[in-house]
Protein backbone atom coordinates (compact mmCIF):
# COMPACT_ATOMS: atom_id res chain seq x y z
CA UNK A 1 0.00 0.00 0.00
CA UNK A 2 1.18 3.45 -0.72
CA UNK A 3 1.93 5.70 2.30
CA UNK A 4 0.99 9.46 2.19
CA UNK A 5 2.26 12.03 4.38
CA UNK A 6 -1.18 13.47 6.17
CA UNK A 7 -1.86 16.14 8.61
CA UNK A 8 -3.86 14.83 11.86
CA UNK A 9 -6.68 16.74 13.12
CA UNK A 10 -4.51 18.39 15.85
CA UNK A 11 -1.72 19.37 13.50
CA UNK A 12 -4.35 21.37 11.19
CA UNK A 13 -4.40 24.68 10.37
CA UNK A 14 -7.57 26.50 10.50
CA UNK A 15 -7.60 26.65 6.35
CA UNK A 16 -7.72 22.97 6.28
CA UNK A 17 -10.56 22.90 9.73
CA UNK A 18 -12.56 25.20 7.34
CA UNK A 19 -12.17 22.91 4.15
CA UNK A 20 -12.93 19.75 6.67
CA UNK A 21 -16.08 21.54 8.12
CA UNK A 22 -17.21 23.02 5.20
CA UNK A 23 -17.76 19.72 2.94
CA UNK A 24 -18.48 17.77 5.79
CA UNK A 25 -21.56 20.25 6.25
CA UNK A 26 -22.90 19.31 2.50
CA UNK A 27 -22.76 15.51 3.30
CA UNK A 28 -26.71 13.87 4.37
CA UNK A 29 -26.52 13.03 8.29
CA UNK A 30 -26.03 9.40 8.07
CA UNK A 31 -22.90 10.39 6.97
CA UNK A 32 -21.74 12.55 10.04
CA UNK A 33 -20.06 9.52 11.55
CA UNK A 34 -16.80 7.77 9.25
CA UNK A 35 -17.08 3.84 8.49
CA UNK A 36 -13.54 3.56 9.34
CA UNK A 37 -12.44 6.83 11.84
CA UNK A 38 -8.82 7.29 12.11
CA UNK A 39 -7.92 6.86 15.47
CA UNK A 40 -6.98 10.38 16.21
CA UNK A 41 -11.00 11.92 15.84
CA UNK A 42 -9.76 13.38 12.40
CA UNK A 43 -11.17 12.53 8.67
CA UNK A 44 -10.97 8.77 7.57
CA UNK A 45 -7.71 7.47 5.37
CA UNK A 46 -9.11 8.47 2.34
CA UNK A 47 -9.64 12.17 3.13
CA UNK A 48 -6.71 12.73 5.21
CA UNK A 49 -4.92 11.70 2.15
CA UNK A 50 -5.97 15.30 1.08
CA UNK A 51 -4.85 17.33 4.14
CA UNK A 52 -2.00 18.65 2.59
CA UNK A 53 -3.91 20.35 0.23
CA UNK A 54 -7.24 21.90 1.64
CA UNK A 55 -8.38 23.06 -1.37
CA UNK A 56 -8.66 19.91 -3.43
CA UNK A 57 -9.82 18.27 0.04
CA UNK A 58 -12.69 20.28 -0.41
CA UNK A 59 -13.36 20.18 -3.98
CA UNK A 60 -12.94 16.43 -4.32
CA UNK A 61 -15.33 15.92 -1.66
CA UNK A 62 -17.61 18.54 -1.55
CA UNK A 63 -18.46 17.26 -5.03
CA UNK A 64 -20.18 13.94 -3.57
CA UNK A 65 -22.06 16.37 -0.98
CA UNK A 66 -23.57 18.60 -3.73
CA UNK A 67 -24.24 15.72 -5.73
CA UNK A 68 -26.49 13.67 -2.48
CA UNK A 69 -28.33 17.24 -2.39
CA UNK A 70 -32.35 16.65 -1.43
CA UNK A 71 -32.73 19.84 -3.75
CA UNK A 72 -32.05 17.63 -6.75
CA UNK A 73 -34.76 15.79 -8.39
CA UNK A 74 -33.85 12.06 -7.91
CA UNK A 75 -35.16 10.76 -4.41
CA UNK A 76 -32.07 10.09 -1.76
CA UNK A 77 -32.07 6.31 -2.52
CA UNK A 78 -31.80 7.07 -6.19
CA UNK A 79 -28.95 8.88 -5.16
CA UNK A 80 -27.75 5.67 -2.82
CA UNK A 81 -28.35 3.51 -5.46
CA UNK A 82 -25.42 4.83 -8.19
CA UNK A 83 -23.00 6.13 -5.45
CA UNK A 84 -23.12 2.02 -4.91
CA UNK A 85 -23.25 1.13 -8.45
CA UNK A 86 -20.36 3.03 -9.07
CA UNK A 87 -18.33 2.12 -6.30
CA UNK A 88 -18.62 -1.18 -7.16
CA UNK A 89 -17.31 -0.47 -11.19
CA UNK A 90 -14.62 0.98 -9.84
CA UNK A 91 -13.74 -1.90 -6.87
CA UNK A 92 -13.97 0.52 -4.18
CA UNK A 93 -14.27 -0.95 -0.87
CA UNK A 94 -16.18 1.82 0.67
Amino acid sequence: MTWIKTVTISQADEKLRKALDDERALYPKEYANPVHPSPDGGPSGIVASHSLIPGALYHAFATFGVLMSPELPLERRQHEMIATVVSVTNRCVY
